[in-house]
């Protein structure tokens, strides 16, 4: 039996406070008022003074209107017909398609039992060699990128939508502009990728209340397609908005405020969304990867500081390109021992030779004089840069680790590497290095010309050991004359040494004249 109530206490932001009994926590309500329904939900319970968070805001509500609790807690609707729908932070569909109420299931559930998850043990290529090689997104791993506002990261996430090899998508928007919410929807309607996403959106006009419930909804129904079979994968930009939209209700509450204003259980709040990844044994999984920015690129903000705390390692998103350094995937050793004999020969060893441009950079720019070595770094690292970090770049793993070989050769000898020589002879790439080779040579140089200065060499080198024979020196001279002596009187003759050689007698000098 529904319970309604027509007096409400008190009116403070988006929050009202009931007198009411028998009501339980998270448990839904519905507000009458003059424009319409409302939908709350109760966040604080003190004895029989209930407090609702009004999802569309409390605008335009009065003290006399009815408030009637539906006894259940919030719920979204579940079904194949979601696929390539658009809907709002309450769960209603913003696309102007028909709405969906069957098949309805609670959000915000516990987290699945770690007795039922297995080890993670597959990849999701992504065609971007910044994450594929050297940091590999596996199944059930949970993830942030850490930017800052102006960063790319919207349009990394849609290239990631397009091309993850994952059986759907579900992208959770919180505060976005309104331009950013038609870029994801035409990005991957346009790239054919739109057909197997749901999309949960929350824009910047939306009443903030409605960004709390974002993540609850997608992981819900993740959660459910999951279990159905389906490796999904959640995208969700921006969580920083969903720990404002924490900060804000705490503040309304009067809760005492922990680091920088946000409420003390912020570390529970992100931990409770995260530990949603999971991968079901003989079922299906859920990965997560969410953006973080950072105000300020202050990476010990309270966001993003809690959120290292919670998930497998992060992505730095900085000047357009996945930071090598800092960026770490904490699970890839699970699977890039499966994929090809040099994946991690590569990481491990561009990304060393990486660090040491980084540092040629720095002597460079202090007025070093450069060496040989430090030329083939520059090179080297321009290199790198141009074919591997760029996020424009969209190639296979294979295509990347092939492509890894030859930026080596075409700036080091195999041994300057320092790779494994059975990794040297299976993947060193001959052709790139004779190229190197040729161009190493002078500009008027040919073959036939290097070939007729050998043999002119060659011909110089002969003659000159001839007459090295031909003419004895002193020395052996004086070493034959002894042999021949030795042989008419059949006694050893001794050599004279260089000490007791004669010395030339000096003149004598005469006298100085007696002075007159």
């Amino acid at each position: 039996m529904q319970k309604v109530y027509n007096k409400i206490l008190s009116v403070t932001g988006n929050v009202i406070t009931v007198k009411a009994e028998g009501v339980s926590y998270e448990e839904l309500a519905e507000i009458s008022i003059s424009r319409g329904k409302s939908l709350a939900q109760v966040i604080k319970l003190d004895r029989d003074i209930v407090s609702l968070q009004v999802f569309a805001g409390s605008q335009g509500i009065s003290t006399n209107d009815e408030v009637r609790f539906l006894g259940n807690p919030m719920r979204v609707t579940f079904s194949d017909d979601m696929l390539g729908r658009i809907f709002n932070g309450s769960g209603i569909p913003r696309d102007k398609g028909p709405s969906l109420s069957e098949n309805m299931i609670e959000i915000a559930g516990p987290s699945v039992n770690p007795a039922k998850r297995i080890i993670p043990r597959n990849m999701i290529r992504t065609n971007i060699p910044m994450i594929d090689v050297f940091n590999s997104l596996v199944v059930s791993q949970k993830l942030p990128i850490f930017s800052v506002s102006g960063e790319p990261y919207n349009e990394l996430l849609a290239r990631i939508a397009l091309q993850a090899e994952v059986d759907m998508i579900i992208l959770g928007g919180i505060g976005l502009k309104y331009d950013q919410y038609m870029y994801f929807k035409n990005t991957l309607e346009e790239g054919g990728a739109l057909s197997r996403s749901i999309f949960f959106i929350h824009t910047a006009s939306d009443p903030i209340v409605e960004g709390l419930m974002v993540p609850d909804l997608c992981l819900a129904v993740a959660e459910k397609f999951a279990l159905n079979g389906k490796n999904v994968l959640v995208l969700l930009t921006d969580m920083t908005n969903f720990a404002d939209a924490l900060k804000e209700i705490a503040i309304t509450m009067e809760q005492v405020p922990s680091n920088r204003g946000y409420p003390g259980d912020l570390y529970s709040q992100l931990a409770a969304r995260y530990e949603k990844a999971v991968d079901f044994d003989d079922a299906g999984s859920v990965t997560v990867l969410a953006v973080t920015t950072m105000p300020g690129d202050d990476v010990t903000h309270p966001v993003p500081d809690n959120t290292g705390y919670i998930t497998e390692g992060q992505f730095y998103l900085r000047n357009g390109r996945i930071e090598p350094f800092g960026s770490l995937s904490r699970l890839k050793q699970q699977v890039n021992d499966k994929t090809r004999d040099d994946h991690r020969a590569i990481m491990d060893g561009m990304i060393q030779l990486y660090a040491q441009y980084n540092e040629t950079e720095e002597k460079r720019a202090m007025g070093f004089r450069m060496s040989d070595w430090d030329k083939k770094l520059l090179k080297y690292g321009k290199l790198f840069e141009d074919r591997m970090m760029n996020l424009k770049v969209n190639i296979s793993l294979e295509e990347a680790l092939d492509r890894g070989w030859e930026t080596l050769a075409e700036c080091f000898t195999p041994d300057e590497t320092g790779f494994r020589t059975e990794l040297v002879k299976k993947f060193w790439p001959k052709s790139v290095q004779n190229e190197v080779e040729k161009k190493d040579q002078p500009s008027g140089e040919t073959d036939k010309d290097a070939k007729e200065t050998d043999a002119v060499s060659e011909s110089e080198e002969t003659s000159a050991d001839k007459k090295n024979t031909t003419e004895p020196s002193e020395e052996d001279a004086e070493t034959g004359q002894i042999k021949e002596t030795e042989a008419e009187s059949g006694e050893p003759v001794k050599k004279p040494s260089a000490s007791k050689k004669k010395k030339p007698k000096k003149e004598k000098r005469g006298k100085r004249p007696k002075k007159s």
